[in-house]
């Protein structure tokens, strides 16, 4: 495998009962990134969730390097529509 991501379809009661998606674990084997296949895995990612009826997609990235960001921008992605927080188990 040399690229990955996960897609996860959710039910939604609002937006006219339109789902949403929520986008993880985009992966690309680090010797072939910057060679378009993240971009290609992510455009079909997107297309899968929009012939799903999703009204939006969203990420979250625990990444601080600019290029991963500057990666999900390229894709589509605002970092300005949407506050995450994030709890975990104590």
């Amino acid at each position: 495998m040399v690229a990955t991501t996960y897609l996860n379809v959710i039910p939604n009661i609002t937006r006219s009962v339109s789902p949403y998606a929520v986008i993880e674990n985009v992966v690309v084997d680090e010797a072939l990134r910057a060679t378009g296949l993240g971009k290609q895995i992510m455009s079909c990612t997107l297309e899968v969730a929009w012939a799903a009826g999703c009204y939006k997609a969203m990420l979250m990235t625990g990444s601080r390097n600019p290029a991963t960001h500057s990666f999900y921008r390229a894709c589509g992605f605002s970092p300005d529509a949407k506050t995450a927080y994030l709890a975990r188990p104590s």
